[in-house]
């Protein structure tokens, strides 16, 4: 097969052997409904429960078992829709999707077909470079997750877990307005940051909580759309841009070669960084859709949904409007906050009565950083977001240098108590002592009278003294002090 290449300076083109391609990507995003019961059935919802713990008569589909509706599922689905700016539809109901795997007790899974409960609506999401792109959403419908086929446990065997069977799921279903590995990433991690504000999912991808099904087809720029393949059940960001940069250029390479796409579903192999065929994709007619007659249509009140729409949580795009007129932040640092609520919140709780653009600084770069590094969450650090506040209040008073500042920050976070006690402790206050810098700037410029001349010679070699002063305090000079008395001394400007 031909080679090809991603060209992300053309439109986000591909450039291949006969030209340039574009990428179309749609994307089924599967979010699983914070519930503590599941779909159609009383059942425990968890994750790390033993085999076959949570499962109910319903969920094995053993016989004479009926369907009821868990009423907190649908308002899940509701909430999730408004926060999406979708149309919620006061009539739906609910499907049988047929088809045969052997952790589907049913034999089917009931799902919704052209009765969704939720339909279009549309997401504004970011790309790296600040840019904004709309995507629109198609429908959000809810279904019943199936069971688990584990393979590895008996060589002669596939045993099958049903915990998961009949857990609740919200189907996201985008049109196909991506163009870019990068922008349907950037799409999966905006759903996700809204789904967790509204808390109708806690988008664990390593959990399998969120996961996306990503339909890939490439065409010439202005063409009609390509024949579409889908990658199935894609779980974190790096692989979904790994599969669709991959799937991109394998599609290239077959048309250029003469060969056309076969509409098909496909699995990832994050190992190898490649797509593989797992089988032909079905049509809606090939799963035989029919009104699940166990279940009658879903009717909404619609005060039921204004009440709801009424007590809808501040969204991220709500939130970094917000941030950036009241408190008078950059685009970016509040967009970097408002990524996770618990980040903003905590940001929020240490800007208080101080410099919140300081503030931010702390946040959105010493402490993401180092939650970062040690794999925590905002909500495990161990530096509260008193502290942080305590802290810009030292510099915001002169008690302590920037310089300093990063000191304390490295105490504050080995537990070592408050800025104030750790600078107090260690001996950490600035020198602002006007009259002691004089003395001893004093005696700095005597003991070095060439530096001295060469710096009312050329300025900028100051910095040479202000070296020399923070060795001697320790990098406890108050710098602005420090800094106009050395050139009130040295006589530059």
């Amino acid at each position: 097969m031909s080679e090809t290449k991603i060209d992300d300076t053309r439109n986000r083109l591909i450039e291949g052997a006969t030209g340039p391609w574009e990428i179309v990507l749609g994307l089924e995003v599967h979010a699983q409904v914070a519930s503590r019961s599941k779909l159609f059935s009383g059942a425990a919802v968890g994750f790390g429960g033993g085999p076959n713990e949570q499962v109910s008569l319903v969920d094995a589909a053993m016989p004479g078992m009926l369907p009821v509706i868990n009423r907190r599922c649908v308002e899940q689905a509701v909430i999730t829709g408004l926060g999406l700016k979708a149309k919620i539809n006061c009539w739906s109901r609910f499907d049988r999707k047929n088809y045969f795997y052997p952790d589907l007790p049913q034999g089917y899974q009931i799902s919704q077909y052209k009765d969704p409960i939720v339909g279009e609506g549309e997401i504004e999401v970011e790309r790296d470079d600040g840019s904004v792109f709309t995507v629109r959403i198609e429908r959000l419908h809810l279904e019943q997750d199936a069971g688990k086929s584990i393979h590895d446990l008996d060589p002669n065997f596939t045993m099958v877990d049903l915990n998961r069977a009949g857990t609740a799921l919200m189907e996201i279903v985008s049109y196909p307005d991506m163009r870019s590995a990068e922008e349907a990433a950037a799409y999966v991690k905006k759903l996700r940051s809204i789904l967790r504000y509204l808390g109708t999912c806690d988008g664990d991808m390593e959990k399998g909580n969120l996961r996306a099904d990503v339909n890939v087809s490439v065409r010439r720029p202005g063409d009609p759309l390509g024949t579409r393949c889908e990658i199935k059940n894609v779980n974190s960001y790096r692989y979904i841009q790994q599969a669709i940069e991959f799937e991109a250029r394998r599609q290239v390479a077959i048309i250029e070669d003469g060969g056309t796409i076969r509409q098909e579903t496909r699995l990832f192999d994050p190992g190898k960084g490649e797509t593989r065929s797992m089988r032909s994709k079905e049509e809606a007619h090939d799963y035989r859709y029919f009104p699940d007659p166990d279940l009658v249509p879903l009717e909404l009140d619609p005060a039921w949904i204004k009440e709801i729409e009424a007590g809808l949580p501040e969204l991220p795009d709500a939130k970094r409007a917000r941030l950036v007129k009241d408190y008078g932040l950059s685009a970016y640092d509040a967009g970097v906050l408002v990524i996770e609520q618990a980040r903003a919140d905590y940001f929020e709780r240490a800007a208080k009565g101080r410099d919140a653009k300081l503030v931010a600084n702390w946040v959105t770069n010493e402490l993401l950083a180092r939650l970062a590094k040690d794999g925590l969450d905002i909500e495990q650090s161990p530096i509260p977001s008193d502290d942080v506040a305590g802290l810009v209040e030292l510099l915001e008073e002169g008690v302590i240098s920037s310089k300093i500042a990063k000191q304390v920050f490295d105490h504050m976070w080995a537990g070592e108590g408050t800025p104030g006690a750790i600078v107090q402790a260690r001996g950490l206050t600035q020198v602002s002592d006007t009259g002691a810098l004089e003395a001893l700037i004093g005696e700095l410029i005597a003991a070095n009278p060439g530096q001295a001349a060469a710096v009312k010679a050329k300025p900028q070699a100051v910095g040479w003294f202000v070296g020399l002063v923070m060795n001697a305090t320790a990098g406890k000079a108050n710098p602005g002090a420090e800094n106009a008395i050395l050139r009130a001394r040295l006589g530059v400007e």
